[in-house]
């Protein structure tokens, strides 16, 4: 009862000698502490918008603008050219703060001066992004560099040149193209193991994570930029915490709030609220520590109806829709689940141990499913992410898809896992650095009263959920006898060189080609997301029919799948510069459904399913450490489930010079697909190719 009391500002009793106030100063302490915090937080972001908006000038170039034009007037030049006596004239007559004529000078050389700032601001920002507008470089040979490609990157250099924030780059990137109808019919750590006190782990994680939000509210996170001058589109980053995904009977929104000061944590079919700051201060990682620790030594067992209430978030939306309005609109499950959906994010602290293990190949498989979907009852799949913490110390992240993309959620955790690593650190029997502070108050449990009727539909959600994930195989491996390193020496891109022996392995799987999708980004526009790149090619079919055929030479060969690569790599340059053409039939189809107009063209283009659903998982897109120093820190990327019922989702990392991590799902339902058979033929597929260049390779 005493952190109840504590969390009261003031009480009153009504007696018959009058009203008696009783205040709580610690409380009070802690409203002024928070007030104080918001204020700053507003006053960074006034400070960032101001800044922001007037990128790439400053207010010290506008305070030279100034210097510059009163100084030339004193040496009797008028840079002006007349008009700053013309400013003068229409100043206001009269007595006032216009009264001297040295006033009225500077008060007019001020308004010259601003003038000249904005205009210039304008033009360079109007120069950026014409400039942000040319992708020839992204269609020439590496190291065959143009001159206007030279020239491009001088400007594009020159003009962003001062240190920019994460959001200065937002109104001088263009806006994504629409193409002509015509266009577009004609064409984890996961080897590294830092400590195996779990709650410790999380303890540095999460300060990490909130060290994270902490920079990227100031925009003190550098925006990602291709090839060091491009700068990519930050605008997914604004929801990466504090954002929900609420369902809805005709559509679900996402609610995102500008700041949470707790997160909420499941553990054995409990829900808890823990803080993490006391007033205005961060919590350390030692704090942190202390806390999850305070959570797993709770004996307390959950509530009735309370251990899989989060299946709601794993079944079917209406129906989360309807159980939400009719029980957690009102009273003690309302707060609870506010205080859910409130959070900056959510934490799952599972009994289970998962673990890499390369001596092991099926323990990577078994530590993705975990990660995938757990027990169907343990991730609040509706949080924009779910921190997931094994019992051995491991972690792993799942996000929900509506708000962005895998390489910003992999921005986080490389920023995340590094800092965790090189600049936190663990004691020698590994727990958090520091000593806590036991007076902090433990989290809090939420209470719910959930119905029989609302039982009856979690025990429903979470049925549809389980026969979901139990028909999911995922064969997670690492590619270990060669990377990037070798397939460069092949003259093509990584990824032309993995799609087409994906393409190769499917065609050795099932006989047959299939519709692929291969993502592709789009964030060189404002608020671009991704485009599809159709990898089952002419030129890619070609190639696998004469592998299958064997009576080509290596020279042909060689040569076809030169074809099919450069094919490759045009495609997908087409989608990351705004011609693709997926995104563009999509839109024609919702424009046709909105005016009822019934196109046999686009049913029939929108009608085959995806059996092949493909995505390369960026990394090193901070550099917190050198990798060939350290290159046991490696990542294994993530995976996703298949996009049909008949289909493979092929996930993959190239995770440095010499290995690959794949992430292969398919299901257990359909008799045409197994997903560690298709693991197996991708393994023959790019060493057949790699021997076709006949460069040595690692084998182990």
């Amino acid at each position: 009862m005493a952190e109840a009391h504590q969390a009261v500002a003031f009480q009153f009793t009504v007696t018959p000698d009058g009203v008696d106030f009783r205040l709580s100063r610690e409380a009070l302490k802690h409203v002024y502490l928070s007030g104080i915090n918001s204020w700053k937080k507003r006053l960074i972001r006034i400070k960032n918008g101001i800044l922001r908006g007037v990128y790439p000038g400053s207010p010290t170039s506008w305070l030279v603008v100034i210097m510059a034009t009163v100084g030339s007037s004193f040496c009797n030049v008028d840079i002006s050219l007349g008009l700053v006596s013309c400013i003068q004239r229409c100043l206001p007559q009269g007595c006032g703060p216009y009264q001297t004529p040295q006033t009225r000078a500077l008060l007019s050389m001020a308004i010259f001066s601003t003038g000249v700032w904005v205009t210039g601001i304008f033009f360079f920002r109007q120069t950026l992004k014409l400039l942000l507008c040319y992708h020839g470089w992204m269609f020439e040979m590496h190291g065959k560099t143009s001159n206007l490609t030279r020239i491009w990157a001088m400007c594009i250099r020159l003009l962003s040149s001062r240190h920019p924030m994460l959001y200065s780059f937002q109104t001088s990137l263009p806006k994504l193209p629409v193409p002509r109808v015509s266009a577009t019919i004609q064409r984890d750590l996961v080897l590294i193991k830092n400590t195996d006190v779990q709650a410790a782990r999380l303890g540095n994680i999460i300060h990490a994570m909130i060290m994270y939000r902490r920079k990227l509210d100031r925009e003190e996170i550098k925006p990602v930029m291709a090839l060091g001058i491009v700068p990519m589109c930050s605008y997914q980053m604004e929801r990466m915490f504090n954002t929900t995904r609420i369902p809805g009977k005709d559509t679900d929104v996402l609610q995102h709030l500008s700041d949470s000061r707790h997160v909420a944590v499941y553990h054995k079919g409990r829900f808890f609220k823990l803080w993490l700051y006391e007033g205005a201060r961060l919590l350390k990682p030692q704090d942190l520590e202390m806390q999850f620790q305070r959570i797993l030594d709770d004996p307390s067992p959950p509530q009735p109806g309370e251990e899989k209430l989060a299946a709601l978030t794993a079944g079917g939306r209406v129906e989360w829709a309807q159980a939400r309005q009719a029980f957690f609109s009102s009273g003690k499950n309302k707060a609870a689940l506010e205080a859910i959906e409130r959070a900056a994010f959510f934490v799952a602290l599972d009994e289970e141990s998962y673990s890499y293990d390369p001596e092991d190949e099926a323990s990577l498989s078994l530590y993705g499913k975990a990660l995938l979907h757990g027990n169907c009852y343990n991730r609040w799949f509706d949080k924009s992410f779910t921190l997931i913490s094994f019992k051995n110390g491991q972690l792993g992240l799942n996000a929900e898809h509506a708000w962005a993309d895998a390489p910003i959620i992999g921005h986080l955790w490389e920023f995340v896992l590094g800092t965790d690593s090189f600049h936190l650190g663990y004691t020698e029997t590994g727990h958090c650095l520091g000593k806590p502070n036991p007076a902090l108050a433990p989290p809090t449990r939420l209470q719910w009263d959930i119905p029989k009727q609302c039982q009856a539909v979690i025990e429903s959600s979470y049925q549809v959920a389980k026969a979901l994930a139990d028909d999911v195989e995922l064969y997670c491996f690492q590619f270990l006898p060669f990377g990037k390193g070798l397939i460069k020496k092949c003259r093509t891109s990584p990824d032309a060189f993995v799609q087409i022996a994906l393409q190769l392995a499917h065609f050795r799987d099932r006989g047959k080609f299939c519709l692929t999708y291969e993502a592709s980004m789009t964030r060189m526009f404002r608020e671009g997301r991704t485009e599809t790149v159709r990898s089952c090619t002419s030129e890619s079919t070609a190639f696998v029919q004469a592998m299958m055929e064997g009576s080509h030479t290596k020279a042909d060969l060689r040569d076809l799948f030169q074809k099919a690569a450069k094919k490759h790599q045009n495609m997908y340059r087409l989608a990351m510069t705004g011609a693709g053409i997926d995104r563009h039939l999509f839109c024609l189809y919702l424009v046709s459904k909105y005016l009822g107009v019934s196109s046999p063209f686009l049913a029939e283009v929108l009608s085959e399913p995806w059996r092949l659903s493909t995505s390369q998982i960026p990394q090193s897109q901070i550099r917190m450490f050198d990798p060939e120093q350290h290159p046991n820190h490696l990542g294994a990327g993530g995976g996703f489930g298949p996009v049909a019922d008949d289909g493979y989702g092929v996930s993959y990392m190239i995770a440095g010079e010499n290995t690959i991590f794949f992430h292969i799902s398919s299901k257990f339902s359909s008799s045409e697909t197994n997903a560690q058979r298709f693991g197996n033929h991708i393994r023959k597929a790019l060493l057949d190719i790699a021997d076709l260049f006949q460069v040595p390779k690692a084998y182990s």
